[in-house]
């Protein structure tokens, strides 16, 4: 049964995926006027974070920015139905500039292994399918709650020739020997590293000059190998309204990155991340719950929680 609902879910999402681009230029639009209208959690969530993150912003350019936001976001939910559905020599033809893939090519052969850091800004679904067809790699990622969204995602995932160099390891149990050994071995290794950690498994570090409980795992990995460390996205390029097109862009890590003070390399994290996200904030993805988790002497409360709908 859980087979035969992704499979459903794979061919609505094939079936948005080829409407006319216009059509799915009109469809984000839309649904990004029904989060606002209706104040939905995407809305809710990123007002929070653009208070919290850019309180040198009056009320209007933060509501502009929001707008901006949500549009941004609900644009990015199609492209990668898009993505997924069709081969990915297709989709690459959507990258019209790369920039510092030459940093990759010699990080691979060094020989020492390379940590790709790829934040949540841009596409990176495009940017894990560029990867693919460019160097077998390890992912790491959260598994989904719901047993069909895990077989629907392995679906969209395999659904190509390049994605058999792709493994895609779970964020538990054994991740980090698996993680290690690909590493050790020169291989490459692709993490999202704005994600919140479990609690014990991170540190608290600035993030748009807000403590952020912060992963503390690929600063260890950097550290312990000695594995090169770069950070990478594919940043949405063109007027607004065109069609999709993107920038390839690879560059090094923050100085600090590979600290064996794990509070060091955290901020080192933290701060390439903020530097990518400060080239087009609206294409970040503040619709996330960045700050749920507070440092425990601080006092503060769960930011998000009187956001909660009952």
């Amino acid at each position: 049964m859980t087979e035969f609902a992704a499979r459903l879910l794979y061919l609505l999402a094939a079936a948005v995926a080829r409407l006319p681009w216009r059509w799915q230029q009109a469809l984000a639009d839309a649904l990004a006027a029904l989060w606002r209208r209706l104040d939905a959690r995407e809305s809710r969530v990123a007002r929070r974070n653009l208070e919290l993150a850019c309180p040198q912003l009056d009320p209007d350019a933060r509501e502009r920015l929001q707008r901006a936001v949500l549009r941004t976001t609900a644009c990015q939910a199609l492209e990668t139905l898009v993505l997924w559905t069709r081969p990915h020599a297709r989709n690459l033809a959507l990258l019209r500039e790369t920039h510092g893939t030459g940093l990759l090519d010699a990080a691979i052969a060094a020989g020492r292994g390379v940590i790709v850091a790829a934040p949540h800004y841009g596409n990176w679904e495009l940017l894990n399918q560029w990867l693919a067809a460019r160097t077998p790699l390890a992912i790491l990622y959260k598994p989904p709650e719901s047993k069909v969204g895990e077989a629907f995602l392995r679906r969209v995932r395999a659904d190509d020739a390049n994605a058999a160099r792709v493994e895609q390891v779970p964020a538990e149990g054994s991740a980090v020997r698996r993680l290690l050994r690909v590493l050790q071995g020169g291989g490459v290794v692709g993490i999202l590293p704005d994600q919140q950690p479990k609690a014990g498994d991170g540190v608290f570090a600035p993030f748009f000059g807000v403590d952020a409980l912060t992963m503390t795992l690929l600063p260890r990995l950097a550290a312990r190998t000695g594995a090169t460390v770069l950070f990478a996205y594919c940043e949405r390029i063109g007027a607004p309204g065109a069609a999709p097109a993107f920038a390839l862009r690879i560059e090094p890590a923050p100085e600090g990155i590979a600290s064996t003070d794990t509070n060091e390399g955290a901020r080192a994290l933290n701060a390439g991340v903020e530097r990518i996200a400060r080239r087009d904030p609206a294409q970040y993805q503040w619709t996330y719950k960045r700050y749920t988790l507070r440092p425990p002497e601080s006092g503060e409360a769960n930011p998000y929680r009187d956001l909660e709908r009952h």
